[in-house]
């Protein structure tokens, strides 16, 4: 099991004991750095993906669901693995059809999983008339239509009020829709449907007292940027580590106002100093924006 650096001081206490959370594509990366901050939380966490103990992994990569679960039990929480491809709709029914039945509600949804990755290809940068149309399928089936499969699965469990008011909160982690153009007409399009979705869910969530966010994370030191790095020698100055993105939905979720902020679409590094956090070395890094060249 490769486990995740320990929480500095920043990270949040037991501030979700009680709460049960869905964390999708958590084998590695983001999604598993932020199920291991809920841990801390003292969060109930389900942890989902394809790569499990024992079977072929995504990409051959060694990080597997099991290992999030655990590291979400070591922090603290209780971590539950279950394998699932969201691409599915029957795997993603099973999954909600069992926290259920184990749970009765749902207090946090992190929509996390992002397939469209596996579209990358050596004609990513090719204008979008040369690009192929199966990475317009990849990236808003395994992508855009994933997220709302779940958030359409999750919100009949979430839309009781909990006895405490505290509101329940579902979130998007790999959303974009700022500044400048992200280099791909078809990865943009997907990126700010997301956000895009967000808000016009919130719009139907908000009187059961639900709150849809978009949140968007920085340069992060995900294994494949680590591998990447290796790879090629590039610099990480300005990167930041995934679990600074737990941090952020952490605190978001401890957030009784978080009602507030439905949705809008947030970038980490602002949360950070608006809610006190920091990344695992201390610093605070700003918000990452692609400037708007036009």
């Amino acid at each position: 099991m490769h486990a995740l650096p320990h929480p500095s001081s920043s990270a949040p206490g037991a501030a979700l004991n009680g709460r049960v959370a869905l964390v999708t594509g958590a084998s590695r990366g983001a999604g598993r750095a932020i199920a291991a901050v809920l841990g801390v939380a003292g969060a109930t966490v389900f942890v989902t993906g394809r790569s499990v103990r024992g079977k072929p992994t995504t990409q051959g990569m060694p990080e597997v669901i099991e290992d999030t679960a655990e590291e979400v039990t070591r922090r603290g929480g209780t971590g539950i693995p279950v394998r699932c491809d969201h691409t599915v709709d029957a795997d993603v029914e099973r999954l909600f059809d069992r926290i259920r039945g184990e749970h009765g509600s749902l207090d946090l949804v992190v929509s996390n999983a992002w397939g469209g990755y596996e579209a990358y290809g050596d004609d990513f940068d090719a204008p979008f008339w040369e690009q192929p149309l199966s990475r317009w399928d990849v990236m808003f089936t395994a992508g855009v239509r994933s997220h709302l499969l779940t958030s359409r699965l999750a919100a009949p469990l979430m839309l009781e009020s909990r006895p405490d008011g505290h509101p329940r909160l579902i979130l998007t982690t790999v959303a974009w829709a700022f500044g400048g153009f992200l280099g791909n007409v078809i990865y943009d399009a997907a990126k700010a449907a997301i956000v895009r979705t967000a808000y016009t869910m919130s719009r139907e969530l908000r009187t059961h007292n639900v709150a849809a966010i978009a949140l968007a994370p920085g340069w992060m030191r995900t294994e494949r940027v680590i591998a990447a790095q290796r790879e090629q020698g590039f610099e990480l100055d300005g990167s930041e580590s995934p679990e600074y993105l737990g941090r952020a939905v952490a605190a978001l979720a401890a957030d009784k106002g978080v009602m507030g902020k439905a949705g809008q679409v947030l970038a980490v590094g602002d949360l950070a100093r608006e809610y006190g956090f920091s990344d695992i070395d201390g610093r605070q890094p700003a918000a990452f924006r692609i400037p708007d060249e036009t």
